[in-house]
C-alpha cells in the first residue's frame, strides 16, 4: 500500500510542480478566445471554465484508465510509480500543449495544427493515420461500455447471437449520433455533469474501498516472487493456480508491452483531438491549466485507482474476477467495495466513460473531416449527412469484432498501438511550435517522452503478431535507431523552420 500511495504523491506534486511550469512556457494571456471571435452557436460556445474541465474529462477518460491498468497491474507495483511520473511530464504535457496551441490558433483542430506545423507528407499520414484511430475509437467504446451493461448491469449473456446486445448497443449508437449532430452546449453540455457526478462516484467509491475493505497490495521492496505476494489467475480447467508478478514482468517485456497496456492512463494520443475540441469552448486562456493538464491527472488518479483494485482482488484470489478477465473485474471491484446498489452506480459511472469519449470521438471525425475536404457543416442535415456515412463505417467495424471469435482482441491491439503513434505527431508539432515561438530551449519537453514513444511504438510493432513478428533483439536495435532518427528530424526541421 505505501507504493501506492507513494504514486499518488508523485501525481498530485508532480502535476503542481510540472504543470506550473508547462504554463509558464506556454504563457497564457487575456486575448478573445475564439469562443467569442467565432462564435456560432454549434461548435464555437462560450462555456463555463468547470463544465470545460468536466467535458473535457469525460472526453479522454474511455475504458482506457480502467481496463488498462487492470492489465497493465500484472506487471507488478511498479506500475504504481510509472504510471503517475509518465502521466505528469508524458501525458498531461502532451494534452496541455495540445489544446492550448489549438486555442491560440483559432480553435482549429488537430489535423490543422499538425498542417501548421511540419509538411505536407506527415500530415496527409496523418490525416488518414487520425481518421482511422477515431473509427477504432468509436467502435471500442460502443463495444466495451455495451458489454459492461449487458453483463454487469442488465444480466444478460452479452453474446453476438443475443438480441439485447445489439439493442443496447442501438440505444448507444442512437446517444452518439444526437452528440455528434446537434450543438455542443444543448446536448453534452447539459448532460455531462450528470455523468460526472456518476463518474467521481465510482472512483471516489472505489479509492475509498480499498483502504476500507484492506485490499492487499504489494509493495516495490517486496520479493514479487514469494510465496505470499503471489496472486492467482485461472487455468484451463477452471481451477485458480499461483501468477507470479516477477516472472510475468521478465516474460512479457515490460518496455514496450507496459506502455502500450497502459495507454489513457499515462499518456493518450487520441487526447489531442479531445483537447482540440474544448479549444472552442474556452472563455479564456487562462483556464488551460485545469481544463487540459489537470484533467489528464485526474484521469491518472482513476487509472491509479483501478490498477490497485484489480491487484487487490487478484491477490485475494476472487474467482469471479479471475475468471472474466477485465469486464469481470470491473464487476467484482465494485459490487465487492460498494455493496450490490452502490456497486451497479459505480458501474454506470464506468459505463460513461467509454461513452462520453466516443460521443466526441465521432464528432472530433465529423470536423477533421468536414475541414479537410471543406465540406459545408453549417446545418444539422449536412452535420447528419456526414455522420451517416461515419457511423456506417463504424458499424461495420463492430459487427465484425462482435462476430469474429478473435475480433475484439484484434481490435484492441491496433486501436493501443495507434493511439500511442499518433501521440508522435502532436509531440512533433509541440516541439516545432516551440521553435517557432522562441521557445526552442524548452524543446526537451516534448522530445523526451516523443522519443521514448518512438522506441516504444517501434519496438511493438516490430515485435507483435499485429506487425513484423521480429525478435526482441532485432527490434530493440530498430527501435532505438528510429527514435534516435525521430528525435534528429525533430531537431533538424525546427532549426530549418526557425531560421
Amino acid at each position: 500500500m505505501i507504493t501506492f500511495i507513494l504514486g499518488l504523491f508523485i501525481l498530485f506534486a508532480g502535476a503542481a510542480i510540472y504543470g506550473r511550469f508547462c504554463e509558464k512556457v506556454f504563457g497564457p494571456d487575456d486575448r478573445k478566445t475564439p469562443a467569442y471571435t467565432k462564435e456560432d452557436g454549434v461548435d464555437y460556445v462560450p462555456m463555463k471554465g468547470w463544465k470545460n474541465g468536466l467535458i473535457n474529462l469525460l472526453n479522454i477518460a474511455g475504458t482506457g484508465p480502467i481496463f488498462g491498468p487492470i492489465q497493465g497491474i500484472l506487471f507488478g507495483p511498479i506500475a504504481f510509480i510509472t504510471i503517475p511520473i509518465g502521466n505528469v511530464i508524458g501525458g498531461a504535457m502532451h494534452d496541455y500543449f495540445s489544446g492550448m496551441i489549438c486555442l491560440r490558433d483559432g480553435g482549429t483542430q488537430m489535423p490543422e495544427m499538425i498542417r501548421r506545423y511540419s509538411n505536407k507528407g506527415v500530415f496527409r499520414v496523418y490525416q488518414v493515420f487520425v481518421c482511422l484511430l477515431l473509427l477504432l475509437v468509436g467502435a471500442v467504446f460502443i463495444y466495451t461500455p455495451g458489454d459492461i451493461a449487458a453483463t454487469q448491469v442488465f444480466g444478460f449473456d452479452g453474446k453476438a447471437t443475443s438480441i439485447s446486445t445489439w439493442v443496447i448497443y442501438g440505444v448507444i449508437f442512437a446517444y452518439y449520433l444526437i452528440a455528434t449532430v446537434f450543438p455542443i452546449d444543448k446536448i453534452i453540455g447539459r448532460i455531462y455533469p450528470v455523468f460526472g457526478a456518476i463518474l467521481l462516484f465510482s472512483a471516489v467509491g472505489v479509492f475509498v474501498g480499498l483502504f476500507a475493505k484492506g485490499y492487499p497490495l504489494i509493495n516495490l521492496w517486496d520479493d514479487w516472487s514469494a510465496p505470499a505476494m503471489q496472486a492467482y489467475t485461472l487455468a484451463a480447467d477452471g481451477t485458480a493456480v499461483p501468477f507470479n508478478y516477477g516472472d510475468y514482468f521478465t516474460a512479457q517485456k515490460f518496455i514496450p508491452t507496459f506502455f502500450i497496456t497502459v495507454a489513457c492512463g499515462i499518456l493518450s494520443g487520441f487526447h489531442s483531438t479531445q483537447t482540440a475540441i474544448i479549444s472552442r469552448t474556452m472563455k479564456t486562456e487562462r483556464q488551460g491549466r485545469m481544463t487540459f493538464y489537470n484533467m489528464m491527472i485526474l484521469e491518472g488518479f482513476i487509472a491509479m485507482v483501478w490498477a490497485a483494485a484489480a491487484m487487490g482482488v487478484y491477490n485475494l484470489g476472487l474467482r469471479e474476477a479471475i475468471a472474466s478477465g477485465a469486464t469481470g473485474t470491473v464487476g467484482v471491484v465494485c459490487k465487492d467495495i460498494l455493496g450490490p446498489v452502490g456497486g451497479v452506480i459505480a458501474l454506470l459511472g464506468i459505463i460513461v466513460l467509454p461513452i462520453t469519449s466516443g460521443d466526441t470521438a465521432l464528432r472530433g471525425l465529423r470536423l477533421t473531416i468536414a475541414e479537410s475536404f471543406k465540406i459545408d457543416q453549417s446545418t444539422n442535415k449536412k452535420r447528419m449527412g456526414l455522420s451517416i456515412v461515419i457511423f456506417a463505417l463504424v458499424a461495420a467495424i463492430l459487427v465484425f469484432a462482435k462476430l469474429n471469435a478473435n475480433g475484439f482482441n484484434i481490435l484492441w491491439r491496433y486501436f493501443a498501438w495507434s493511439n500511442q503513434t499518433l501521440s508522435l505527431f502532436a509531440f512533433l508539432a509541440i516541439s516545432i511550435w516551440m521553435f517557432e515561438n522562441g521557445k526552442s530551449k524548452y524543446v526537451w519537453i516534448p522530445l523526451i517522452p516523443g522519443g521514448f514513444y518512438a522506441f516504444v511504438t517501434t519496438a511493438y510493432l516490430l515485435n507483435a503478431k499485429i506487425g513484423f513478428g521480429l525478435p526482441w533483439t532485432a527490434a530493440y536495435v530498430i527501435a532505438a535507431i528510429l527514435c534516435a532518427a525521430y528525435v534528429g528530424v525533430v531537431l533538424w526541421y525546427g532549426n530549418k523552420r526557425k531560421k
